[in-house]
């Protein structure tokens, strides 16, 4: 799933349909408070594995990210909102005990804001996201759904904008070409 191989030259991500991406993450509010963060930060990292275990899950890649010394997240790519739903709310997943102790938790009024989490959702429609990468790796969106050279997509944003998969693409067999 995540390969650290060099791409010479430009390339794109080879993505088709629609995208989905997560972005999920906390925040240290109170650096001391460590018995409130590291469970929150080994969590995610237990979540991670799951994923990586289950693909049949729809993990399809993640970039580990820190925005500050306080806040750290990830940012992942799906299959589709209805596995990432399918996982969220799935009673033997990780992610659904994670959110009942929670809740049950914060009920009891034991949640003191050491620790803030949150998320955000996002479906992309196919014409509404492009990549661009120069001399890298598969990354990021890449990284999820395969990397092609860039004149597969078009040379300028506009043109990569308004490739349609159905439209000279040669379709998700051709996808491996150049993962790493």
């Amino acid at each position: 799933m995540f390969r650290n191989r060099i791409t010479r030259g430009r390339t794109t991500a080879d993505a088709t349909g629609e995208v989905v991406v997560l972005l999920i993450g906390m925040r240290v509010n109170r650096f001391w408070a460590v018995h409130q963060w590291v469970p929150v930060m080994l969590a995610m990292v237990r979540m991670l594995e799951e994923l990586r275990r289950a693909p049949e899950r729809g993990l399809l890649g993640r970039v580990l990210l820190t925005a500050s010394p306080r806040t750290y997240y990830v940012v992942q790519y799906w299959e589709s909102k209805e596995k990432l739903y399918a996982y969220a709310s799935a009673p033997d997943a990780l992610h659904h005990r994670m959110w009942s102790l929670i809740n049950r938790e914060e009920r009891a009024g034991k949640v003191r804001g050491h620790v803030g989490i949150w998320h955000e959702a996002y479906v992309v429609p196919e014409g509404a996201y492009e990549a661009v990468y120069g001399d890298m790796p598969a990354f990021g969106l890449a990284a999820a759904h395969g990397q092609v050279p860039l004149e597969r997509r078009g040379r300028y944003a506009k043109d990569r904008f308004a490739h349609r998969s159905g439209e000279g693409s040669q379709g998700s067999s051709d996808r491996s070409v150049l993962r790493g």
